[in-house]
This record gives C-alpha cells, structure tokens and sequence, in this order.
C-alpha cells in the first residue's frame, strides 16, 4: 500500500489484506536499517484475525522515498502524519529498536490517539558504543557483520521463521546491505545509530502515554540489554515479557513474540 505522508511516497505492507481505516488498527516500525519485512509473520496474522495492519518502510529506508528523517522526534511526527494519511484516528504501536523509540516517542506526542504502545527490543538511553558508531561510519559492511554477530543470540539458531533451514544471520544480513545499499546519498547505517544514539527524550515522553504499555526483551540481547530498561519500564508502568532470544527476536523466537503481542493487544 502507498500513501503520500508529508508530501513525498511511503509503503506499508498491510498483511496480505486490504487496508481497512474502520477496523482496530495496527502499525509496525521497525528498527536500524530493517524495513517492513522483519513483520511479514506478525503482519499477517494480526491482518487475518480482524486487524489492518500497516507494517511500514520508514522514510529513506526499502521502499519510502528518502531523504531518511532526522532524529526520533522527526520519525515520530512523520508516524502520526501516516496515520492521518490513511483515515486513522486512533492505533496500537509496536516497535521493534531504534522503532520502539519512534513509538515512545509517538504516543507522547499524541497520547489520545495510542490504544497500546509495544516496545520490542527497546532500552532507554539506547546509546551506541563509540567503537560501533565509527565503524558503521567508515566501515558500514563491517558494522554489519558486528550487529549480526551482536544481535541473534547463537551462530546456529533453530530454523523457524520464514521456513525451517532459514539461515537467520545471513538473512538479516542481505536485508541490511540491501536497505543500506538502495540509499546513495547517506550513510543510512551510521544515520540510524546516530538516531538512537541521540535520543533524548524518553522519560519526558513516557510521563504523557496514557495507553498500556508492553515490553518483549531477549534475555541474552547484546544490543539494548533487558537491564538498560528498567528505569523506562517503572516509567511506563509497563508489563515485561522476556524471551530466550537475542536482539532479534522476531526472527529467534517468532511463536514467542507473537504469542506475548496477542496478549498485549487482547
């Protein structure tokens, strides 16, 4: 699906259904250098159990025209423009790193609009190590090798999602270098650690959600380390689930996440 947000092209990926604005609505951000495709199970599910679903491609990332927003703050707005452009008054957000960020930051802005917040993979202050920061600055094919080996939890995870014998790391990998390489004009890897890295604001915009919140964190996650959210999830009066996973968890454990996010959206 193409919508025009804040007059340039974006994509949503709504499920294999067609969008319909008059049923609860659902949308996915994703996270660094993803796009809409990390939430093809979440997407389809909840699209065929009485959701539409908008599973976005961010600004400057897969499908969406570019240029690649700012900081949260602008990937918030951009979020609450989207819904506007496709006639929805109110919608649950789950988001997944840097877009559990966009989320918070999201049903802030808007609390009247947020039914549900989901933060998957999150942490507050999400900062990057100044090690991996530069090397996705002057390396980005290389920070990609170290994010992977960072952020699936073994070099040999069981096959599951999408299809049993999947190689989960090398998978992620040609989604990144392929979201990485379509951009031409930025260096999107550095961009998006930039925007988590930068990210200020959490706990001013945590004190205005007034919706149920909802964390899902991987116990062995190397990346935004379940510890780092504890502040936030008192913050938030959040309801923590923790999954035997690493940083990607819908790829590590795709029953599990879906099986927390139905409860979090029942």
């Amino acid at each position: 699906m193409e919508l025009t947000v804040q007059g340039r092209r974006a994509y949503a990926y709504t499920g294999g259904k067609a969008f319909d604005p008059a049923l609860p609505t659902l949308v996915f951000l994703h996270g660094a250098l993803h796009d809409h495709s990390i939430w093809t199970l979440l997407s389809r599910w909840f699209a065929h159990h009485g959701w539409s679903v908008l599973a976005v491609d961010e600004p400057g990332h897969a499908r969406s025209e570019g240029p690649p927003l700012p900081d949260v703050e602008a990937l918030a707005d951009w979020t609450l423009a989207l819904l506007d452009a496709a006639g929805v008054q109110q919608a649950a957000l789950v988001g997944h790193s840097m877009g559990s960020l966009i989320a918070l930051e999201a049903a802030g802005r808007a609390p009247e609009r947020i039914t549900r917040l989901v933060m998957i993979a999150t942490a507050y202050p999400m900062k990057v190590s100044e090690a991996l920061l530069s090397t996705a600055r002057d390396a980005p094919l290389k920070a990609i090798e170290m994010v992977n080996n960072f952020s699936i939890s073994s070099h040999a995870s069981k096959p599951g999602y999408p299809a049993p014998g999947t190689w989960q790391h090398g998978a992620n990998r040609a989604l990144m270098r392929r979201v990485h390489g379509a951009q031409k004009d930025v260096n999107l890897f550095h961009h998006d650690f930039s925007v988590c890295d930068r990210y200020a604001n959490g706990l001013q915009a945590a004190a205005k959600v007034a919706c149920p919140v909802h964390f899902i964190l991987g116990s062995a996650d190397q990346m935004t380390n379940p510890k780092a959210t504890r502040e936030l999830a008192a913050a938030l009066k959040a309801r923590v689930h923790t999954l035997p996973s690493g940083h990607s968890l819908m790829q590590e454990q795709p029953d599990g996440v879906l099986n927390a996010l139905r409860g979090a959206l029942a």
